[in-house]
């Protein structure tokens, strides 16, 4: 079957074997497949990706030297059921999953494995376990969403806000703008929305952000102080002297470059909590005195529980997220290695989908 595979530090169009379902497995056809952030890092920095994976205690499940077929984001239909499976969905059925297989060593991510396969192949193996059913004839390319989108909902739910919390969300590519989607179904606001590039702030509005800010004009911490929120220790102390009432600042970052911890930890409000969802993978310096004079708390957080996964699909299938502002682009395998160049610039690009059967 055909596949785009990272051989060494370059993506190609190449014949693989056949997906051939395990135990408990069904092999399934690709659908639609997004291209994520971390696929365009593991093009040329594999093996740094798998060295910082040792590194956090995960299991070994990349060989740096075999191809490998990325793909996590993923919608795909059943073909046949392998040994073991009960055969709850038939074949035919349109289906997502949370993109884990279980193997020799545990769990392996779908796509980050030289075991198990990702999405940008005609065909892939998945978990029986694992499959939900697309629901409502939703279209492949919307609940290829769903796994970027759960990014977002963990996130929120990880900053538990509540109707006195206000919002700022640093960085509005895929994940910040699935932060504002998860922030906004729960009905809070202001959310403010921060982005250097002019399309990305635009769709931060139309999904639901009360303010937007290009940080080359103006700073995205300068509306504190107007929504109860005392953006300095000084002005926290004045306050409390006063008796007025204050509200709270969580502060959502989704950019993950070196520097902007540090960035952050001087400029956020005072008792802020932090939550890093940007994925930085270089050596970065902070300076923790200055988080803890101003009591600051930071969550990292990485993927999503089944439930919100599930709680994700379901709110696609009803309409409740608007797809359409997420899919900019749809592309042949073929058209795979110039859709990574293309994303590797940030521009008006947010998501485009792989269509493997094109």
């Amino acid at each position: 079957m055909r596949a785009v595979v990272r051989r060494g530090p370059r993506l190609l169009l190449a014949d693989v074997p056949d997906a051939v379902p395990g135990a408990g497995q069904v092999v399934a056809k690709t659908l639609a497949c997004g291209i994520c952030g971390s696929d365009l890092h593991a093009v040329h920095h594999l093996e740094h990706g798998v060295e910082i994976g040792l590194r956090s205690g995960a299991s070994d499940t990349i060989d740096p030297s075999q191809d490998l077929v990325l793909g996590h984001e993923f919608c795909a239909e059943i073909l046949d059921h392998g040994p073991g499976t009960e055969k709850t969905l038939k074949v035919g059925t349109r289906v997502v999953s949370t993109p884990f297989a279980f193997g020799p060593v545990g769990p392996e991510l779908i796509g980050f494995s030289t075991r198990y396969r990702g999405a940008f192949a005609e065909r892939l193996v998945l978990t029986e376990a694992l499959l939900l059913p697309v629901p409502n004839g939703l279209e492949p390319e919307a609940a290829a969403l769903t796994e970027p989108l759960s990014v977002g909902e963990h996130a929120v739910g990880i900053a538990a806000p509540s109707k006195q919390s206000v919002a700022l969300v640093v960085g509005c590519g895929p994940i910040g703008l699935a932060v504002i989607v998860a922030l906004k179904r729960r009905g809070i606001g202001p959310v403010i929305a921060a982005d250097f590039s002019p399309a990305r702030r635009a769709l931060a509005e139309k999904l639901g952000a009360d303010i937007v800010v290009d940080p080359a004009v103006a700073s995205p911490q300068g509306n504190w102080s107007t929504f109860d929120v005392p953006a300095t220790l000084a002005e926290a102390g004045q306050w409390a002297m006063t008796g007025r009432s204050t509200r709270d600042a969580i502060v959502f970052e989704c950019v993950g470059v070196p520097g902007m911890l540090q960035n952050l930890i001087e400029n956020v409000p005072p008792t802020a909590h932090v939550i890093v969802v940007g994925a930085c993978q270089e050596d970065d310096r902070i300076l923790p005195v200055i988080a803890i004079n101003k009591q600051l708390r930071f969550s990292f957080v990485f993927a999503y529980s089944p439930p919100e996964f599930a709680e994700v699909l379901r709110a696609l299938g009803e309409g409740e997220i608007d797809s359409g502002i997420f899919l900019t682009g749809k592309v042949a395998l073929a058209e795979v290695p110039a859709a990574f160049t293309r994303l590797e610039t940030p521009g008006a690009d947010v998501k485009i989908v792989v269509q493997p059967w094109r």
